[in-house]
């Protein structure tokens, strides 16, 4: 899917449309979990640092909250189309994906092309996004054909022409060529994937391992075997790091810690849940490992709020000893998310941030897919909240203050819709489920539309990504 996360929005808030869109994290250290075109022509992307994504948009930005629960069922729908096409799905992420179509196996690039057309045309029809396949004998041609058709694109690589469209490609397109391996190949003289291919396998394993390197020398020679499967969902989220000088100071630490974070922070995004459960790992100079874990009230996206509960377990390298390896994984996995309405977590009032818009309507219950919000009889909004008024409708917070807040009245199905300021307190406001406003009908409890599980999404050996 083509800039998943803001053509959601884009989609959902009609008014958007065409505009730099950042949704992310707006604290400190918020992160941009996704851009749309119009702000990557800025230079702005995902797992930017937002205040670096603002400085290149310039006022024109349109900063926005992550919305789980629409982005699930958005990626739920569109993975039902999928599976109407191809039983078999293995998720990368909440908007990619591989396929293998059983009927275009030996199949012509002609049969692969009016298959992807198919498929999406029934995407943009049924859901109004836009998607991009990519076509190989394989997953990893598939997955960089893939980028390269977007925005909105298709790019079949024939067999015939793989190894020419390969080996003169950039070895750091080849999948599992991370910023490390890529400088170590760089020190080598080794710039394009055919470069890499010329080296032997066993070249290949003394610069990138004994098991990495031979792998990733047969991927480069368009050898790759690997079947499509269905994924198993994770039950826990990491990143960790090892350090050629041991760290053994306590600010040292805490910046692996953050950068740890982070990273396993971009994989949550992906995996589209939050994480209740915050895990450091530690290992000392001597192998040993120390662990400390931390359980939050609510599950988690924001970066700032994970990021502050690892700090708050990490351990001093001036009592434990010297540290080599630092991680950080995220567990404790459900659809159930809240997003902080402050920009610093320790202002977070646990009581106000534990409570959703169906509780200060119905005084029950969160509904599901419902995010925290602002009481009705607060004057505290926040910019990019779901809202409803009892004449107006569903909308969204443009912003506010002073003792004003302006409302933007409009759904996926009403087109760019009108703004109206509010002076507060405004009784006919109340904080309003983000599901609304898809305006799905069909929309079932679960949030994803079409009775799956799991934040999936569509792609193929035809594969598609975001």
């Amino acid at each position: 899917m083509d800039a998943f996360f803001a053509s959601v929005e884009e989609l959902t808030r009609p008014t958007l449309a065409g505009r730099p869109v950042l949704v992310g994290g707006a604290g400190g250290r918020g992160v941009v979990a996704g851009a749309s075109y119009a702000a990557r022509a800025f230079g702005a992307h995902s797992a930017m640092p937002m205040h670096q994504a603002r400085r290149l948009v310039g006022p024109s930005a349109v900063i926005l909250p992550p919305r789980g629960a629409v982005y699930r069922a958005v990626s739920g729908r569109v993975f039902g189309i999928i599976r109407r096409h191809v039983p078999v799905i293995e998720t990368l992420s909440f908007d990619e994906a591989f396929a293998e179509p059983a009927e275009l196996a030996g199949g012509t690039a002609a049969q692969a092309r009016a298959f992807a057309e198919t498929l999406r045309a029934a995407i943009r029809d049924e859901v109004g996004l836009p998607a991009s396949v990519g076509f190989g004998s394989g997953k990893q041609i598939a997955k960089i054909a893939s980028g390269l058709a977007k925005p909105d694109g298709l790019a079949v690589i024939a067999p015939s022409r793989e190894i020419e469209f390969l080996h003169g490609l950039p070895v750091r397109k080849l999948w599992g060529i991370g910023p490390v391996s890529g400088d170590r190949l760089a020190r080598l003289g080794v710039e394009t994937i055919g470069q890499f291919a010329a080296m032997t396998e066993a070249e290949a394993a003394s610069v990138l391992g004994g098991t990495v390197g031979p792998a990733l020398h047969r991927l480069a020679r368009g050898i790759d075997e690997r079947p499509v499967a269905e994924r198993a969902v994770a039950k826990q989220i990491s990143a960790e790091s090892t350090f050629a000088t041991d760290i053994v100071d306590l600010p040292g630490l805490r910046s692996a810690v953050a950068g740890a974070a982070a990273g396993a922070h971009r994989r949550l995004l992906d995996d589209g849940r939050g994480a209740r459960t915050v895990v450091v790992k530690l290992r000392r100079a001597d192998m040993s490992i120390l662990t400390r874990s931390i359980t939050m009230p609510a599950a988690s996206t924001d970066l700032d709020v994970l990021t502050a509960a690892a700090q708050r377990i990490v351990l001093d390298p001036l009592e434990v000893g010297p540290i080599r390896l630092v991680g950080v994984s995220y567990s404790g996995l459900t659809d159930a998310e809240q997003y902080a309405l402050f920009d610093d977590p320790a202002a977070l009032d646990p009581a106000a941030g534990a409570a959703t818009g169906a509780a200060y309507r119905e005084g029950g219950p969160p509904a599901p897919g419902v995010q925290a919000g602002p009481r009705p009889d607060t004057d505290h909004w926040p910019t990019g909240a779901d809202v409803s008024h009892r004449d107006h409708g569903h909308g969204w917070v443009q912003g506010g203050g002073h003792g004003f807040v302006t409302v933007r009245f409009e759904t996926r199905t009403t087109g760019p819709g009108r703004a109206v300021t509010f002076r507060l307190p405004e009784p006919g406001l109340t904080p309003a489920d983000p599901l609304d406003s898809l305006d799905w009908p069909d929309l079932d409890p679960s949030g994803d539309g079409t009775g799956e599980t799991g934040a999936e999404m569509p792609g193929g050996t035809g594969g598609s990504d975001g």
